[in-house]
Order: C-alpha cells, then structure tokens, then sequence
C-alpha cells in the first residue's frame, strides 16, 4: 500500500484529502524529502515555494508525484509534468477524483485533466497530418454533426471549445462524440486519434 503524503503548508490534510486517504499526513519540503520512497506517493500543492524544483527532487528519489492547483491552466500542467510529476490536478479535486489519480499514477500512467488533455491529443493529430489526411471513408458512418464535432476534438479543443465553435451545447456535443465513439468502435479521445491517423 503506498503512502500518501501532501506537500503543502497547513499541518493537516484537507477534508477533502483526508477523505480520499484516511492516513494521509502533511510534511513541509524537507520532511518529504526525507520520507521519499518508491512506496510514496507525493501530493505537492503548487502554493509551496520553487514546487517544480520539489517535484523534481522527491521523483528522482522514486516517489510517484502529483501537484495539485488551485487554478490548473495547461503551461502549469507542463511544467509540472516536465518537472517529474505524473499527475496534475485541482487542490479542490473531489476524494473519488484523487483516488482516481493515485490509481492511474500508482500504475505507470500519467493523469491530466480533461482540457490539457484534449491539447495533447490535437498535438499528436496535427502531427500525423491531421484532416488533409484522412480519405473520404474515414468517418463516413458518421452524421455530418458527428463529423463536425469528432474533427473538433481531434484538432484538440474541449467540449465547451466545440460547443462554442459549433453554436450547439455542451451536452449535444457530448452525445455526438458518444455516438461517433460508438460507430468507430472506440472509447475516447486518443483512440479516435490513433483510428484517424491510420490512413
């Protein structure tokens, strides 16, 4: 079982962190150091002074790191996974979210939320050629609406950016892409990259 620990400046977690991780502790810079293991799992809140510098230190020293903001914007989500972080999430996150979190990092993988996740994966469809190269059968199962918004997402914008782009609500685009999804044989967003960039 890994050991949860935040990285912040109040001497007990936050409700909502002790919710997530009943025996979570909080240490200052120095005491996570100290405590970095492999068996750690490192909740750094981007409040603390030179955090990036943290991230670093505590990763190289084997801990699974995630920093936590109280405003997540995409250049913070670089840095901080630039900086060895494998998660990036808000300090507000709700106890499932961040045990969420702790699962997929905990496993190798890397958390992000769903914005600067979307820019990601319009970066990889940009750079396999994007729209001029797709053949005209790519997505032919799908409505022209379906269309619109599956290319909207694969450029990398969220649902709201399609929402706005497409003057439709979120919630419409939310049941096209779940549409298209299922007409493509895929669940989210990166495989509809990888089915795109196929041709």
């Amino acid at each position: 079982m890994m050991e949860q620990r935040f990285v912040c400046r109040e001497p007990a977690p936050m409700p909502r962190w002790r919710e997530a991780f009943p025996d979570a502790q909080c240490l200052d810079e120095s005491g996570a150091i100290a405590a970095a293991s492999a068996e750690m799992q490192a909740w750094v809140v981007t409040h603390v002074e030179a955090w990036p510098e943290l991230v670093t230190a505590l990763s190289g020293r084997g801990a699974i790191v995630s920093v936590l903001s109280s405003a997540p914007d995409s250049r913070e989500a670089r840095r901080a996974l630039e900086a060895g972080a494998r998660g990036y999430a808000h300090v507000l996150s709700t106890p499932e979210l961040l045990r969420q979190v702790a699962l997929v990092t905990a496993n190798q993988g890397i958390w992000v939320g769903p914005d600067f996740m979307a820019q990601v994966v319009g970066g990889a469809f940009r750079a396999l050629g994007g729209e001029t190269r797709l053949s005209s059968g790519t997505l032919s199962t799908l409505t022209d609406r379906e269309r619109a918004v599956a290319l909207a997402v694969a450029e990398g914008n969220s649902n709201k950016a399609v929402a706005r782009l497409l003057g439709i609500t979120e919630r419409t685009v939310k049941a096209h892409l779940g549409a298209s999804f299922r007409k493509l044989g895929i669940r989210d967003r990166m495989q509809l990259i990888l089915k795109l960039s196929q041709q």
